[in-house]
């Protein structure tokens, strides 16, 4: 990767990952010293998580990690929940239904093993991977391309949570009924478990928790460390 994907990268591993928290200043300058690279660069890689829905412009410019309001995390979900029903409304009318019921309890296993670490960013990871492999199996290019689209802003909302929110909402057993109602055909008994998976999800991820506006506008030595070594490394 060219020095500017890597910078991205990196900034976008610490977003996703709770290094960054939501409402958190980003400097240009800081950031630029810390990766050791120009302001240009950063300014770029901002500019694209910007795109990416992981940056927001706050007050007088200064860029902010984003931090999404309670009907902001309401509505994603929603949007999610529409989007991973109508990927099992198309796997199960397919001819490839029995093949991806298998390929998804397989990654219901990735989950099963995600559970006896502590690395939350390898519990999201299985998570999403779930997901994520439940929008291909529609075979839906743009279906997928939506829901890429949203991954960003849904880590975000995963790792702000407490605890014990994110522990049941990525829990494997949620999603077991999922496959079982597609390995046997039955579409709305699948997108009704989904239905339930995503309104329980924003209730338990801490919809609602406010984050203090007094921010501060220096973002922790070892949050700029963590992601200085990334670039470096």
């Amino acid at each position: 990767m060219t020095l500017r994907e890597r910078a991205l990268a990196a900034l976008r591993t610490a977003i996703t990952t709770g290094q960054y928290r939501p409402g958190d200043h980003l400097g240009e300058v800081e950031i630029a010293e810390r990766l050791s690279v120009s302001r240009g660069t950063v300014r770029e890689a901002l500019r694209h998580l910007q795109q990416e829905g992981l940056v927001t412009a706050g007050s007088r410019g200064m860029l902010r990690v984003s931090r999404l309001t309670p009907t902001e995390v309401g509505e994603l979900f929603q949007v999610r929940e529409a989007l991973e029903s109508l990927a099992v409304a198309q796997i199960v009318a397919s001819a490839r239904r029995e093949a991806a019921a298998e390929a998804l309890r397989g990654a219901l296993e990735h989950m099963r093993a995600a559970e006896e670490g502590a690395d939350l960013e390898v519990k999201v990871e299985a998570d999403l991977a779930f997901h994520l492999l439940l929008c291909e199996l529609s075979g839906n290019s743009m279906l997928l391309r939506t829901w890429r689209h949203l991954e960003g802003p849904i880590r975000v909302v995963i790792v702000s949570a407490a605890e014990e929110y994110r522990q049941v909402a990525m829990s494997a057993s949620a999603h077991v009924p999922i496959v079982d109602a597609i390995e046997r055909g039955d579409a709305a008994a699948a997108q009704k478990v989904l239905h339930t998976h995503m309104t329980s999800a924003v209730r338990r991820l801490g919809l609602g928790r406010e984050v203090s506006d007094d921010v501060s506008n220096d973002v922790s030595g070892d949050v700029s460390d963590g992601v200085s070594s990334e670039v470096s490394g």
